[in-house]
Parts: structure tokens; C-alpha cells; sequence
């Protein structure tokens, strides 16, 4: 399947066989279980079920856990590598992941967002989604036990390209410290929220000290990709509507 025919997003390996040996993927995952009402955005919550498939499909492939660095590299991948990302750090995705994960041995990172520990996602509900609770302290201390990473969303989710540079350096910098103190481990990279970037922004994330950055842009990646920039490709279930999700989704989000 050539790459304009490919789906923009993840449910089975079969579309994605050629690809994926092509560059390291990097799979894109938000929440995890079943859809509470009134939830607006439908796409972002994977089954269980289709999670744990998807996982065992993918090791049965021969497909193996890398890290964000080592995606960074742009190594040949005829080893069959790939990265799990978690955006902001939902309490389901703790209650619905950690055993498809253990079962399987697939390592994954959540990108955190440091000032929201705890609490909900008032970012989404400023757009009319549904309440969702986010991980708190003793939560992402039970992820990490599991031998999972975590990363810096910043420290409230802001469209970092609409902020003053001293509040984007804030949110981008204090997030790491914060995260680092409260966990006691290094927090080496960082997610854009809503992939909003630009080279301003990513210049900040460099002068923070991180070693990777993960966008939205679709794709795998290879020697060519800017660290900074990482692709990634959404892992959600089967729908007639998928291919639009993200430019619908991005468009909600610009709405003034």
C-alpha cells in the first residue's frame, strides 16, 4: 500500500507492515477504556480489548519496545522497533494499560502535564468535552513501577505558539523541574500540545535541556527527521470518519 493510500491512523498492523520497516513508527495513544456520555471526541478512547490486540499483534510481528532517543537516531529499523506515547495523562489509561503492556512487554511514555496532576482535563472542557480525571502523584509513581517512562506535556497544555516567549519558556522549562523533583528520575522529552510548534518553540525546548520532541505530524522517522520534531501516527479503533479526525480535530481546537 503506497503512502498516500495508507490510513491516518492506527487499528491493525497489515496496513503499516511496509512502513513501519521503512522508519521508526511512533504510535500516538490519549485514553484508554470505554467512552463515559457525552464525549465529543470518540476517536480519542481505545478499548482495552483493541488495545491489547493491537500490542499482541504487534509483537507477534516481532515488533519490540524502543525509546524515544533511540527513535531520535533514525536507525535503520529492519529490527522492527516502535515507541508508545500517552498525550496528558489520563487516570484510564493507568487502569486500562498496564497489563496489555505487561502481558506483552511493550514499554510506553506518558507525557505529563505537570500542573494538572490529579485533576481534569479543564483544556478539553473549554471546548464542551467530556470530564476526564488525570493521573495523580501516587498514580504516575504506580506507572512508573511498572517500568514505564514519563514525559513533559507543560504545565497547563497552552497553545505554546499563542504565548509570550518568557510564558512559553515557563511552561516548557518548569514543567521538566517539576516533574523531575516530584518523581525523582530525569524527564529527557517532551510532547507539543495540540502539535502546536514552531521553530521558536522548539528552540525553548532545546535551551530546556530535553532530548526529544513529539509532534502530531503523520509519519515514521528516519535519519532526515529533526529530534525535535518526531512523527507520529494515531492509534484508535476502525471508522468510516477516521481519515478527517485530526484535521476536524485541529480545526475545533482553532476555533476562536
Amino acid at each position: 500500500m503506497s503512502g498516500s493510500t495508507l490510513p491516518h491512523y492506527y487499528t491493525r498492523l497489515a496496513p503499516f507492515r511496509d512502513l513501519f520497516r521503512a522508519g521508526m513508527p511512533v504510535l500516538m495513544f490519549h485514553k484508554l477504556g470505554p467512552r463515559p456520555a457525552r464525549v465529543r471526541l470518540k476517536g480519542l478512547y481505545l478499548s482495552q480489548p483493541l488495545f491489547a490486540r493491537q500490542l499482541r499483534e504487534l509483537r507477534a510481528a516481532g515488533f519490540a519496545s524502543a525509546d524515544l532517543a533511540e527513535v531520535a537516531t533514525g536507525a535503520d529499523n529492519a529490527a522492527g522497533r516502535l515507541a508508545l506515547t500517552f498525550d496528558d495523562g489520563f487516570e484510564n489509561t493507568l487502569r486500562h494499560g498496564l497489563k496489555p503492556l505487561a502481558e506483552t512487554g511493550f514499554r510506553a511514555i506518558q507525557f505529563l502535564v505537570a500542573d494538572r496532576l490529579g485533576r481534569m482535563n479543564d483544556w478539553e472542557q473549554a471546548e464542551g468535552e467530556a470530564p476526564a480525571r488525570l493521573m495523580d502523584a501516587g498514580q504516575v509513581r504506580e506507572w512508573l513501577a511498572a517500568g514505564l517512562e514519563i514525559g513533559s506535556h507543560t504545565l497547563t497544555h497552552p497553545w505554546l505558539t499563542r504565548l509570550p516567549t518568557a510564558a512559553a519558556r515557563e511552561e516548557i522549562t518548569a514543567s521538566r523541574k517539576q516533574l523531575e523533583d516530584l518523581f525523582g528520575r530525569a524527564v529527557r522529552h517532551f510532547c507539543y500540545p495540540y502539535g502546536d510548534w514552531n521553530p521558536a518553540v522548539r528552540d525553548l525546548v532545546i535551551e530546556a535541556g530535553y532530548a526529544t520532541a513529539c509532534t502530531t505530524e503523520f509519519g515514521v522517522n528516519t535519519a532526515a527527521t529533526d529530534r525535535f520534531g518526531l512523527k507520529r501516527i494515531t492509534a484508535r479503533h476502525q471508522s468510516l470518519r477516521l481519515r478527517t479526525l485530526w484535521p476536524w480535530l485541529r480545526a475545533q481546537w482553532h476555533r476562536d
